[in-house]
């Protein structure tokens, strides 16, 4: 690798040593490769059409054939052919003091960026090109591309060295182009609706509005520990309480959590409040959304996830975490009648492993339909009314007051969309958070912890208010088939590579 590295040095100094840069300042492109592509392909074969274009982009593959040489270069719409005759260019070179047919064969390697002035033509063999009258290296390529037949096969590469991937792998450009349009589509979607998004503080004194570990640092200035943020709802609600009644926020979250196909520490989401609606309004609300996105994204409302078909068309399916748990298990939770024991003890039949955290019937049906349930809803699904003790944030249920108006909304198997109807009381949240703060005293890191500005925002008045948590994340995997959540985030959180210097420590220090 070190010697590909200094022949292309010496070929970067070779550049510099007859009056030009290997890495230039500018270049004004006049097309993209999209652009000709559409527009000049019902050319005929072996046709030219005399446009003037400038153009620019990374080498890709390049054949020189005596004093003709065939280049793709591809930018960030396409790629396309260059067409490069020696006569051509070597008459231009002489008249402007330009780099000749023999540099570009000697000092073009495949990775360099060069920008081309040229013409438009159509091979004979039907290859729509850029007939190149002069060119000019943009910047000059140390290291090697991965080969372009095997292309970037490893799959932790991929995810480390980004910037390869975009480069060798289309569907990866295409998956970071998807995402782009999805939030942007997001955007559009919800201000066209009159909700206004508000920037909510990502360092904040309290970490809360989840049930979830944080992650802390330290202001040195004001000498006080400080929480990354794990969601924005109560910044949100507090903007609620101020007035506006339609709000949104489309950003990042951090949660010290673990790592899987389906989690990463930091995430996308789209947190959204309306006031005067309950949680059926941000049921309906999150349909619609999500079925413009899909619909915009892939041009049908019918996908393929991982080989499985999913019709966003249809009614979404409305169901209870108590009547999804019998459909799926056969335990009826009604039954048991606020008898834990008896519950654990008829639930041993369908093996669910039970943690001590499981201490009351609302914390074991969360379990029962974690474990049992939700890896099979595979058609869009609305798992309603969950119990209260898991929900310290949402409006208790008007008919049944150990559970609360909330729904999860779960797509291939996956938790994609949260909502409540949220609990504006503010003495029954005291209460509820004054539980959760014990639970996080006697070690549970995820409890909520007790927030009194909020709190006193709350007495202050809240409106009835519908609130909804969508992961961006997992709606990208959906929309371009990914299988894992590193798939659709440009530069996921990874271990850090071990070095070959720590690797020789290490290995020292055993012997010793």
């Amino acid at each position: 690798m070190s010697e590909i590295r200094e022949a292309r040095l010496l070929k970067a100094n070779s550049l510099v040593n007859k009056g030009f840069e290997p890495y230039a300042e500018t270049f004004k492109i006049s097309h993209s490769t999209k652009y000709l592509i559409e527009k000049y392909s019902y050319l005929d074969n072996g046709q030219d059409f005399n446009l003037n274009v400038a153009l620019a982009g990374r080498v890709l593959a390049k054949r020189v054939m005596g004093k003709i040489a065939f280049f793709t270069i591809t930018d960030q719409e396409g790629k396309i052919q260059l067409y490069l005759e020696k006569k051509i260019i070597d008459d231009f070179e002489i008249n402007e003091n330009l780099l000749s047919f023999d540099d570009l064969k000697e000092i073009v390697d495949i990775g360099d960026w060069i920008g081309v002035y040229g013409t438009i033509k159509k091979t004979n063999k039907g290859e729509l090109s850029i007939k190149v009258s002069k060119w000019e290296m943009l910047s000059k390529s140390l290291q090697p591309l991965p080969d372009k037949w095997h292309g970037l096969t490893d799959i932790e590469k991929r995810y480390r060295q980004r910037y390869l991937d975009l480069i060798v792998n289309p569907l990866s450009k295409n998956v970071f182009k998807t995402r782009a349009k999805c939030i942007s589509l997001i955007r559009r979607w919800l201000d066209e609706k009159n909700f206004l998004e508000i920037e909510t503080p990502i360092l904040q004194s309290e970490a809360g509005g989840a049930e979830a570990r944080p992650f802390i640092t330290h202001h040195n200035t004001l000498d006080i520990p400080l929480y990354l943020r794990i969601a924005t709802e109560l910044h949100l609600k507090r903007m609620v309480v101020g007035g506006f009644e339609k709000v949104y926020e489309l950003g990042r979250i951090f949660r010290n959590e673990g790592i899987s196909t389906k989690h990463n520490p930091e995430f996308t989401s789209v947190e959204i409040y309306q006031a005067f609606s309950n949680y059926i309004d941000m049921m309906n609300l999150t349909e619609d959304l999500i079925r413009n996105i899909v619909l915009s994204c892939c041009d049908s409302l019918v996908i393929n996830y991982q080989e499985k078909v999913i019709d966003f068309s249809k009614p979404w399916k409305r169901i209870s975490m108590k009547n999804v748990v019998m459909e799926y298990t056969g335990i009826d939770f009604d039954s048991f009648n606020g008898d834990l024991n008896k519950a654990m003890k008829d639930l041993q039949e369908i093996n669910i492993e039970i943690s001590p955290k499981i201490n009351t019937l609302g914390r074991l049906l969360n379990e029962v339909f974690e474990q049992k349930v939700e890896s099979q809803l595979v058609e869009p699904t609305f798992v309603l009314d969950y119990p209260i003790e898991i929900s310290p944030l949402a409006r208790p249920h008007s008919e049944n007051k150990e559970m609360v108006q909330r729904f999860e909304l779960f797509i291939a198997g996956r938790e994609l969309a949260n909502a409540f109807s949220e609990l504006i009381d503010p003495v029954d949240q005291r209460q509820r958070m004054q539980l959760q703060q014990s639970l996080r005293d006697a070690g549970d890191l995820e409890a909520h912890c007790i927030d009194e500005d909020f709190l006193q925002a709350l007495e202050i008045g809240m409106p009835p208010t519908g609130g909804l948590g969508i992961g961006i994340d997992r709606l990208i995997m959906l929309i371009t088939n990914s299988p894992s959540i590193r798939d659709v985030i440009p530069f996921p959180l990874l271990k850090p590579e071990i070095t070959s210097t720590k690797s020789e420590k290490s290995t020292s220090n055993e012997v010793k």
